[in-house]
């Protein structure tokens, strides 16, 4: 089994406003560029339902990069980005133009006002585990000792599909 060393970090990202796919190809350049980053792998892009409210299907996908940042600083470099991209948050699992979220911080378990690592509801989500899987289907979740492969085959993946080049 695998394990995310320390300064591993990994980051979903989901769109559904404003040419999604575009959205978030210009963000994995834009998490690649970050100071004290690099990007290590991308998954493929996925096409999902929304959960919540009636809107549009999201596109999403992960990102491994390794960071000497903080977590919180992190954080704040992953805000500006959704900032730049004009991310507004007005409604608990509304429309996005680009949601960036820290899923995994090496092995570190943090729960503050600002940041919950591992991402709370991430074993619960497959439109997350199932771009994590095709990079990395043996990575431990730290909070469940279970692979990443083994928790998505819990869940129903109705409602994710890869997005062929072609959709792109």
């Amino acid at each position: 089994m695998q394990r995310l060393l320390d300064g591993d970090v990994i980051v979903a990202l989901g769109a559904n406003l404003d040419a999604p796919v575009q959205q978030l190809r210009q963000a994995f350049g834009e998490i690649a560029q970050l100071p004290h980053c690099d990007l290590i792998a991308a998954s493929s892009l996925y096409g999902s339902t929304p959960i919540g409210p009636e809107q549009p299907d999201y596109v999403n996908a992960v990102a491994h990069i390794r960071s000497e940042c903080s977590p919180h600083g992190l954080l704040d470099q992953l805000q500006a980005i959704e900032h730049a991209h004009h991310r507004e948050r007005k409604l608990r699992w509304g429309a996005r133009t680009l949601d960036l979220d820290i899923i995994l911080f090496g092995q570190q378990r943090i729960n503050d006002a600002r940041l919950t690592v591992p991402h709370v509801l991430m074993h619960e989500r497959a439109f997350v585990l199932m771009p994590l899987t095709e990079l990395y289907p043996d990575l431990m979740l730290p909070h469940l000792a279970v692979s990443v492969s083994e928790q998505l085959s819990t869940l129903s993946c109705t409602g994710i599909w890869p997005l062929s080049e072609s959709s792109i």
